[in-house]
């Protein structure tokens, strides 16, 4: 078994911000490739299971998804190396994807939330951006804040490779998705 941990907040008020894209790739995926699983709340996640994949949500807060990290990995006995993190990153530009099988949480309070609650940088992980030239001067409203327009036109397709991502992942090790999603981390749309 393995399991993908999509990070954002939970609530209405943060559904479509730049911080929830963790769940935003969760539910396309569940929408493309399982639409009739149903969650439930285990350990201050919202788990959806299918045969051979959990698809989690931690409804911690992102500040705190270690401890629901932890919990379920614990609970379900999921190796590192069998997880799989997706979340916003700042470092990364709008349109663009990385994955890593390993790592240091930089500055994204929810991987250093995981990282501590962990012990460990040894798992993987799929960084989806939102960044975009230079540094916002208001960085907390910046990735709660909603995307515009065109930045949907941006993200969405990178949203649906970060789905398709996830297809790999269930069936291959993380290797292979680097190998084949790195190589494109990219969307181009020319207009």
């Amino acid at each position: 078994m393995k399991a993908v941990f999509g990070l954002g907040n939970p609530g209405l008020e943060y559904a479509l911000s730049r911080h929830n894209v963790g769940f935003d790739v969760i539910d396309l995926y569940r929408k493309r490739h399982c639409p009739r699983l149903k969650g439930r709340l285990i350990d201050s996640a919202l788990v959806y299971k299918s045969r051979d994949l959990f698809l989690v949500k931690p409804m911690t807060y992102m500040n705190a998804s270690g401890k629901a990290v932890k919990a379920i990995i614990e609970r379900l006995q999921i190796s590192y190396e069998d997880a799989l993190i997706v979340y916003d990153d700042l470092d990364i530009p709008l349109g663009d994807m990385k994955i890593l099988a390993a790592g240091g949480p930089g500055s994204h309070k929810g991987m250093m939330s995981i990282v501590s609650s962990l012990g460990s940088e040894e798992i993987p992980r799929l960084r989806v951006g939102i960044g975009h030239e230079g540094r916002p001067p208001d960085q907390v409203n910046y990735v709660l804040g909603k995307f515009t327009d065109a930045e949907w036109e941006k993200i969405y397709p990178i949203l649906e490779r970060s789905a398709e991502a996830i297809a790999t992942f269930r069936t291959e090790d993380i290797n292979a998705v680097m190998t084949r999603f790195n190589r494109h981390r990219r969307v181009v749309n020319d207009d």
